[in-house]
């Protein structure tokens, strides 16, 4: 399993909220092909034909839990990256 995939299951599986790295949370984004702009710590995504817009702020070295709840909730509205749950 890669990086990738490991930190989607995790976000997925809403087990380990608190514990996604923020770093990991910003590069999933990425590859799913979000756009990042930085505004001082405000990371905020954007996509094409996606409405929401993600912004995200790291507390230490972890992205903050309700933000990861947020990006597995588009990531399951959206169906991105070939996830779904229905």
């Amino acid at each position: 399993m890669s990086r990738h995939e490991h930190v989607m299951a995790q976000i997925l599986s809403g087990a380990s909220d608190a514990n996604i790295a923020f770093r990991d949370l910003c590069q999933l984004l990425c590859r799913l092909g979000f756009e990042e702009r930085v505004r001082g710590d405000h990371h905020i995504f954007t996509r094409e034909r996606v409405a929401d817009i993600i912004n995200v702020q790291p507390k230490g070295a972890k992205a903050k839990p309700y933000q990861v709840k947020q990006v597995r909730d588009l990531i399951v509205k959206c169906k991105l990256g070939g996830y779904s749950v229905d």
